[in-house]
């Protein structure tokens, strides 16, 4: 079982918000995915010896399906499309860390050009390699869609809502907002669609760091198709693209670093710049920030923005 992730305050924009520290969930298995992943935690799956996931060789996903298999005693398989040569002879962040948990990270491009009887228009996805080719082979295996993007997160992220709601009612709040950036918007989804259904007086914001506000809201639908359970999607009128280094990210991470509070370099400074921007709408209206982890990404992300931008940039 994950415990109660801890709630403190936090100095931005010169209010004080909430930082639900889900950062500090577990000692080795914490943040977003971990609340996603939570049902095959707390669940006994018979027979079972093995999981396989998919996505990119330093998702945050990779470290927490490598960390679930090993508090299960499974074996853990993850594709990838690729796995870039610096990766390979230079281990860092979720790769590494992933592979100390002995996860086999499997590289799907160089297993379809070893094998000619594999080659095919159009080209394989890790997902349609898996369930076509991998699966049928393993019937003690579970499979996890990438991220977690799945019905099953709905457990996990249901009790983080409960958590939320108990702290919010111990401290006598009304009208919380509840705010965190997205990718697939999981997180967001499962938590607003908890709090609509209960009539629970707390209001989940999101942002889209992925593919932006279009695709956040079909991922919605795909899971939820009542609208009216959806979480709000907020933006700072300009389109990112995902992973790519921008200055003002740069800054955004160095001013929220300046407290004692660690974040990560991919979701966290969007989300800060969309809730620096809302914060003057929302009135007196308290509001809770999701710390959702992530931070081994930190050491692949940060010497790319100090590569392209020095080590030092505090202004926006």
């Amino acid at each position: 079982m994950l415990s109660n992730s801890p709630v403190e305050s936090f100095s931005f924009a010169g209010r004080e918000i909430f930082l639900k520290r889900d950062d500090l969930l577990h000692p080795a298995f914490s943040g977003n995915k971990a609340r996603k992943f939570a049902y095959f935690l707390d669940h006994e799956f018979a027979g079972m010896t093995k999981v396989i996931g998919y996505g990119s060789a330093q998702a945050n996903s990779l470290y927490s399906l490598s960390a679930l298999a090993k508090l299960k005693g499974w074996l853990c398989d993850f594709y990838v499309d690729h796995i870039a040569n610096h990766v390979r002879t230079l281990p860092t962040g979720n790769y590494a860390a992933a592979i100390a948990n002995g996860t086999r990270v499997i590289d799907l491009s160089s297993l379809i050009a070893a094998n000619p009887s594999l080659h095919r228009e159009p080209k394989w996805t890790c997902q349609d390699y898996i369930e076509q080719q991998v699966l049928p082979a393993e019937p003690n295996a579970l499979f996890v869609p990438e991220g977690g993007r799945c019905q099953y997160a709905e457990y996990g992220v249901s009790q983080l809502a409960t958590e939320i709601e108990t702290w919010a009612m111990q401290q006598g709040m009304s009208e919380l907002k509840v705010f965190l950036p997205a990718g697939t918007g999981t997180t967001a989804l499962f938590l607003n669609q908890y709090f609509v259904r209960q009539q629970i007086d707390i209001q989940v914001l999101t942002c889209a760091v992925v593919g932006g506000d279009e695709y956040l809201a079909q991922q919605f639908y795909e899971l939820n198709p009542n609208a009216a359970e959806h979480p709000q999607i907020l933006n700072v009128g300009k389109k990112y693209h995902f992973g790519k280094l921008y200055p003002e990210f740069y800054a955004m991470w160095q001013r929220i670093n300046a407290s004692d509070v660690q974040f990560e370099l991919l979701y966290d400074p969007l989300g800060f710049m969309v809730l620096e921007k809302f914060l003057p709408q929302w009135g007196a209206s308290p509001v809770m920030y999701i710390h959702q982890g992530g931070l081994l990404g930190n050491e692949t992300m940060l010497p790319r923005y100090q590569r392209k931008f020095g080590k030092s940039r505090t202004t926006l």
